[in-house]
């Protein structure tokens, strides 16, 4: 990918987009565009947040490990997501790690010059507090789910927001593998493996890494049911 190509990716994303051109022109005139291999490490839980990264290309996934050595996937980032705003403004340590789960493209801004012109341009804090906001309304959605839907479908409403149209069949390509898409659902890989199963019944087929849905409006109306119903029919 050209830089030209990736900075315009920037200027589209959920921090820059509403900002004044002149002003996100200064941002990207200091930040670096830079490459991860699949499996590379960002950043780690505990080093001092001193950038924040926009997604540009390919998926990043933040986690935790805990005392027991299970990982804990917190959220799972694709093209125009930004990531690490609220502690790199504190400079404080990243609470999190970031790892490349496929081949990607950050861009990484300064901490220090968003910092620098918080004072100067009220436009930029306004942008911060959005993109904030948004990671919050995404943690709570995340929430709901795990509290609200059955396993099943919360891999229907995952499979339907891959796909790129509202109705008909569509074949989707899985981003990630699948023991990360079960981390991400608040799952283990074998719930997964079952919930796929189930799915077959609403029109779901899975082979490798692409999914066949048979009927997008079916399967998003399978994924809003109350649990009770949508146990019964996916058995």
């Amino acid at each position: 990918m050209k830089k030209a190509e990736g900075l315009e990716i920037a200027r589209d994303s959920i921090l820059l987009r509403n900002l004044p051109g002149a002003v996100t022109d200064r941002i990207l005139a200091d930040s670096t565009l830079q490459r991860f291999a699949r499996g590379e490490t960002v950043f780690l839980q505990g080093e001092e947040a001193n950038a924040i990264h926009v997604v540009i290309d390919g998926w990043v996934k933040l986690y935790r490990v805990a005392p027991s050595g299970n990982e804990a996937v917190v959220n799972v980032f694709a093209r125009g997501a930004s990531f690490g705003e609220a502690v790199a403004f504190r400079l404080q340590p990243y609470p999190v790690s970031a790892e490349a789960v496929t081949d990607c493209t950050l861009l990484q801004i300064p901490a220090r010059i968003l910092i620098g012109m918080l004072r100067k341009e009220p436009e930029l804090a306004l942008a911060m507090i959005g993109s904030t906001f948004q990671h919050l309304h995404d943690l709570v959605g995340q929430v709901e789910q795990i509290k609200a839907q059955t396993g099943a479908q919360r891999v229907a409403d995952f499979l339907v927001g891959l796909c790129n149209c509202d109705g008909g069949s569509c074949v989707v390509t899985l981003p990630y593998d699948k023991a990360l898409i079960a981390g991400r659902l608040g799952m283990k890989p074998e719930s997964l493996s079952r919930a796929f199963a189930k799915l077959k019944s609403v029109g779901v087929h899975v082979t490798r890494d692409h999914a066949r849905i048979d009927n997008i409006a079916g399967l998003r109306s399978y994924a809003e049911q109350d649990p009770a119903e949508a146990w019964g029919k996916a058995l």
